[in-house]
């Protein structure tokens, strides 16, 4: 999906969140429609799947996956070490210590990436930081990670890199034989900025 289907998206999302957060726990508002519209346009909020797959295979203590999707599909099939908070709890109390706080970077994700910006949206007109999505959601975790594609022989040397690291990490998360894990580019991938603050209390599972 390129930036422009994105922001398309997220535009008609938008008006769609405005309208599903409820009045009482949304006034005032942390952002206004005008700053959502700056963020949404600039898609900082999007993390790559190799760089997920990355931080998990590292163990990265700092990571935390949120599933938005309902406690069935959660339980079909989830990423390792992912907390199930549907879409339709997101703004419960319960949740809040999870989804509001500074000292793990959530990347929500859905079965593409509808539920998890909607999510995300919600959350951020709150004013609420460290949340992320996953660009494309679970269905491009499959196609991409655990099932990669060879690049063609006239491929830049950094698709063969990226393949050699998706065949990697499709092993080591059950998608064929596992071998030796290498960065998928020549730099580690470099995660969104994280704002420590204080927590009422620290969240529990997790990676």
């Amino acid at each position: 999906m390129n930036l422009r289907n994105i922001i398309f998206i997220a535009l008609v999302l938008l008006g769609v969140v405005i309208a599903m957060v409820p009045e009482n726990t949304t006034k005032p508002y942390k952002l206004t429609a005008e700053q959502m519209l700056i963020e949404v346009q600039g898609a900082a909020e999007m993390v790559i799947a190799d760089d997920v797959a990355h931080w998990l295979i590292s163990k990265d203590p700092s990571l935390q996956l949120i599933d938005v999707r309902t406690p069935d599909e959660y339980q079909k099939f989830h990423l390792e070490g992912s907390l199930n908070i549907p879409l339709s709890t997101i703004l419960s109390s319960e949740n809040r210590d999870y989804v509001d706080q500074g000292l793990k970077m959530n990347v929500l994700y859905s079965n593409g990436t509808i539920g998890s910006h909607q999510a995300w949206m919600i959350l951020r007109q709150l004013g609420f930081e460290n949340n992320y999505v996953l660009q494309g959601g679970l269905n491009y975790w499959f196609d991409t990670i655990m099932n990669p594609q060879a690049p063609s022989v006239t491929s830049a040397d950094e698709e063969f890199a990226k393949y050699d690291f998706r065949k990697a990490a499709s092993g080591v998360f059950g998608g064929g034989n596992a071998v030796t894990i290498t960065a998928p580019t020549a730099n580690e991938a470099e995660k969104p900025r994280v704002i420590r603050k204080t927590k009422k209390k620290a969240p529990a599972g997790g990676c």
